[in-house]
């Protein structure tokens, strides 16, 4: 029977020693810490992948925290219920020590478990539900307060009126417009719509806009 230790930070960027001390003071050899460094919203993780197929009957995983096994209310219990269940491995949450499944425990203290078990996942959940919304909210706020996102828009290069109004004669395709502004084909139409929306007056032929 041996125990494992399993860390996830949600990017490269950010730093799991915290995680990896507690493993540590845990009793867990560096040997047995398997680690993640994305996000939890889904179990295609390589480290995850092969601390389960490591995992035996008698087992124990230590983790630092619920939300490390997923960020998901119905992912985190299915994979409690994987790894208690199916795997027969007990389960430690340093952060929760009423989070232990490890043989010798009473039908009380299993239940406990259970129960705070459900509710933690639930919790997590509905925050990071109660965060997404905030920062829509955030976001629509900011809009209206005429904050811009998303990508720049491409400003207009200086012969973008020339070359228009060439077009505008007819004498070049919309594509040929396009080459001489070195920009995309989409982005010169795109263009031309937006000063149409303007109501500048323009008198384009019938094919300009598709050639």
């Amino acid at each position: 029977m041996y125990t494992y230790g399993y860390i996830r930070v949600s990017s490269r960027d950010q730093n799991e020693d915290r995680q990896r001390i507690a493993m540590r003071d845990a009793g867990v050899e560096d040997a047995r810490i398997y680690m993640d460094k994305q996000s939890g919203k889904d179990f295609d993780r390589p480290g995850y992948r092969r601390l389960l197929k490591k995992l035996k009957p008698g087992d124990t995983l230590i983790i630092k925290s619920i939300d490390r096994l997923g960020r998901n209310y119905d992912e985190i219990l299915e994979q409690w219920r994987l790894i208690t269940k199916e795997k027969q491995a007990a389960i430690v949450v340093l952060d929760m020590p009423l989070l232990d499944t490890r043989q010798g425990r009473d039908l009380t203290g299993t239940l406990i478990a259970d129960i705070v078990l459900q509710l933690l996942s639930y919790v997590a959940q509905t925050e990071r539900e109660f965060i997404r919304q905030r920062q829509a909210e955030g976001i629509a706020a900011a809009k209206e307060r005429g904050v811009q996102f998303g990508r720049k828009p491409m400003e207009r290069p200086p012969e973008y009126e020339t070359v228009k109004s060439v077009w505008q004669h007819g004498s070049i395709s919309a594509r040929e417009a396009a080459s001489r502004l070195c920009v995309a084909h989409k982005t010169f139409l795109k263009w031309i719509r937006e000063d149409l929306e303007k109501s500048i007056p323009l008198a384009p032929s019938p094919g300009n806009l598709d050639t």
